[in-house]
């Protein structure tokens, strides 16, 4: 069983989903594959562990980063799982390519390559936004493309986060718009 509550942030309101092991969602309403797995049957419900996930934003939007992390249960595939885990990984104020992520799988399962594209897609999907950082993952040319809940929070994001935004830019064109 899941349980949601909201959260109004700066940026718009969010959903937070989370079930008896952690947060399984965190979406901006209205954004791409908003509660895409939120399972039909949930109920609203401040679980522990929505109480914390609020407090965590609530730090995270005064510009601090948290000291605390959220017990997160994860339930996307394995490959979306492996690459969500390497999100959790990068640093506050930092950005990573998914180039890099790619890498760092190929390295992992002893690949000479893995598809950057298919990180994009699992990065993309990722069900717990803000808190899984995807919003630091960037294009090796440093184009920021690919956040589910838009490239204007994915600004917002970074700037408060004070990412150096030198060399990052938004593409005038794409599919990942």
């Amino acid at each position: 069983m899941q349980y949601i509550s909201h959260y109004s942030s700066p940026l718009g309101r969010i959903l937070l989903a989370a079930d008896d092991i952690g947060l399984t969602g965190l979406w901006f309403e209205g954004q791409k594959y908003f509660a895409l797995y939120l399972d039909r049957e949930h109920k609203e419900k401040e679980l522990p562990v929505l109480k914390k996930a609020k407090q965590w934003l609530d730090i995270y939007f005064l510009g601090k980063e948290p000291d605390f992390t959220v017990p997160l249960h994860f339930t996307g595939t394995a490959f979306q799982n492996e690459v969500w885990e390497i999100l959790c990984t990068i640093p506050y104020g930092q950005t990573m390519t998914y180039g890099e992520i790619a890498k760092q799988i190929a390295a992992k399962r002893g690949l000479p390559r893995m598809s950057a594209q298919a990180v994009g897609g699992a990065v993309g999907h990722n069900e717990v936004s803000v808190i899984v950082p995807c919003h630091r993952v960037v294009g090796t040319n440093g184009s920021l493309t690919g956040y589910a809940g838009g490239i204007d929070k994915k600004v917002k994001l970074l700037t408060l986060e004070q990412v150096n935004m030198e060399g990052l830019f938004i593409p005038k064109k794409g599919t990942a718009l």
